[in-house]
């Protein structure tokens, strides 16, 4: 993997470069421009708090395509029942800070450092990075975060306080903004996102839609 320059904003080019089970790089900084730039390669950071972070491109990607959207027919009954209700970047702060500090099965603490989340903090500060937040009787009871980079969305990470929240919120923002999204990145498998109808595809195929898409690059 490449050692990365903490006075110099680069990353080896992930189309060319294949890492160790995805990592293309080590080390840098976790500022706005270096991860700002990262996401427009279609590069992120996932890492333990403490220790060097780590650059990553997996191959293959997991993504999900707006059309591709999987709804059952008990979460449709949910839907139509209004159980919840929904809003977007109104509590940025809050929604990162619940997916810190949630409790995932098979986890042991977070890989979400308070640098990383200062960093996304100030990105949606500057408009780049946004929310959806879900709402149960006035209380915020899911949501989840991430990168909007033209018409690609990068999802960071989601929480849930009630059954099904997350996966409502979801469901809900997917059919919101599929006419205005080619494509979802999910980074990593989860057999949540799975059973949305995510999928699996080589990495050369998502980076070409991410470029091509990217209306600032």
């Amino acid at each position: 993997m490449v050692r990365l320059d903490e006075n110099e904003i680069s990353f080896p080019d992930p189309l060319l470069y294949d890492g160790y089970e995805g990592i293309v790089a080590v080390g840098g900084d976790l500022s706005v421009e270096r991860v700002w730039f990262a996401y427009q390669l279609g590069i992120f950071p996932w890492y333990n708090p403490g220790e060097e972070i780590l650059w990553w491109c997996p191959d293959p990607r997991f993504v999900l395509f707006p059309d591709a959207l999987k709804v059952s027919k008990s979460m449709q009954k949910i839907l139509n029942r209004n159980v919840f209700t929904f809003s977007e970047n109104q509590n940025f702060r809050e929604v990162i800070k619940n997916c810190q500090e949630i409790n995932r099965r098979g986890q042991d603490g977070t890989w979400l450092s308070e640098e990383l989340m200062q960093t996304f903090i100030k990105l949606h500060e500057y408009g780049l990075a946004k929310n959806l937040e879900v709402w149960q009787d006035g209380e915020l009871v899911g949501g989840f975060y991430g990168l909007q980079i033209g018409r690609v969305f990068c999802g960071e990470s989601m929480f849930a306080k009630v059954s099904n929240a997350s996966k409502a919120g979801f469901i809900h923002f997917v059919e919101t903004h599929k006419d205005s999204l080619q494509i979802i990145d999910c980074q990593s498998h989860t057999d949540h996102l799975e059973s949305l109808g995510a999928t699996m595809i080589p990495k050369k195929e998502f980076l070409k839609i991410l470029y091509e898409n990217n209306e600032r690059r």
